[in-house]
């Protein structure tokens, strides 16, 4: 299917899209999608600048990350809302920021009915790191008992979510002696509070895994409540860079520690749509700022807060 809509576009590193009108048309394999939102990332910043390598030295349509309706497709309905992200968008093939997109039929994942599409495209960083470490690393399974810790943090509370979701039996919110946890008592079975020297109260019950955003003596605190054979992904180090870890227990019980490094990390094409599954029980509360694409020469020169691009006036 073929129509016709303006685009924003890029003719070389360092130069400020521009808008034009052009023809768009969906192949075999490929989904048109009517654009409503698209993020502006990190990935689009450095692609723009020329540090990433794009699909080719001539005019081209950034973005990375979006959200809109589908027109055809031949994995989804017209009219059904959708993120659009991976398979090469907006680096090494057109991407989304216009009015109508081309994209491969993997990059499109279907948006869960209580996402907000800003919500969504806002939160896909934080999602996607929460379900690389409890689904893909730690790899929770039914039935499991499951810790995590700094669990009023954002990524800690997806990673409540997303074990919940996973089908684990108890979720074990582990928090410092002066957080609030007003907003995690809902998502997990019990609160367990540790010191600043990773000491863990005996009412922290033994479990199958840990799932860690602080790091410091709370890793090693942990460790100590792993059931055999169990494991502790670690995502995070706010509570400290460093830990002690004891061989004898980890030998003896034969624990594993399991570093999430989403650099080294390749998303599985299900990912996306996943994660945003996962979370969509939960009532999110995101801050971004929506701009009109037209002002993309602004945006890109803001390198503080989370901005997304207003696609229906092009």
């Amino acid at each position: 299917m073929s129509t016709r809509g303006t685009v924003l576009r890029s003719h070389g590193p360092g130069e400020q899209p521009k808008a034009e009108e052009v023809e768009l048309t969906a192949g075999p394999g490929e989904t048109l999608v009517e654009m409503r939102l698209a993020a502006v990332t990190p990935l689009d910043r450095s692609t723009l600048a020329g540090q990433r390598p794009s699909m080719s030295s001539g005019p081209f349509m950034p973005g990375s990350e979006g959200a809109g309706v589908v027109v055809s497709s031949d994995v989804a309905e017209a009219g059904t809302s959708v993120v659009v992200r991976g398979e090469g968008v907006g680096v090494t093939r057109d991407g989304v920021w216009g009015r109508y997109a081309v994209v491969p039929n993997a990059a499109v994942h279907r948006l869960p009915s209580s996402l907000e599409p800003g919500t969504a495209l806002a939160l896909m960083t934080p999602a996607l790191t929460a379900h690389t470490a409890v689904r893909r690393v730690a790899d929770v399974q039914e039935g499991e008992t499951v810790v995590v810790t700094g669990v009023t943090g954002l990524v800690g509370h997806m990673c409540a979510a997303i074990a919940r979701s996973a089908g684990a039996s108890r979720v074990i919110g582990l928090v410092s002696l002066d957080d609030r946890a007003d907003g995690a008592t809902g998502l997990v079975d019990q609160l367990v509070r540790v010191d600043g020297l990773g000491q863990v109260g005996r009412e922290l019950p033994w479990c199958d895994a840990v799932i860690d955003t602080m790091g410091g003596p709370v890793a090693g605190g942990v460790l100590g409540h792993i059931s055999p054979g169990g494991r502790i992904a670690v995502l995070g180090y706010k509570a400290g860079e460093f830990t002690t870890i004891d061989l004898h227990q980890l030998i003896g019980r034969d624990l594993r520690v399991l570093p999430v490094n989403l650099q080294r990390t390749t998303l599985a094409p299900h990912a996306v749509g996943q994660a945003l599954a996962d979370i969509a029980a939960v009532s999110w509360r995101a801050d971004y700022d929506v701009v009109p694409a037209e002002r993309i020469g602004d945006v890109l020169e803001r390198q503080a807060g989370r901005v997304l691009l207003d696609l229906t006036g092009l």
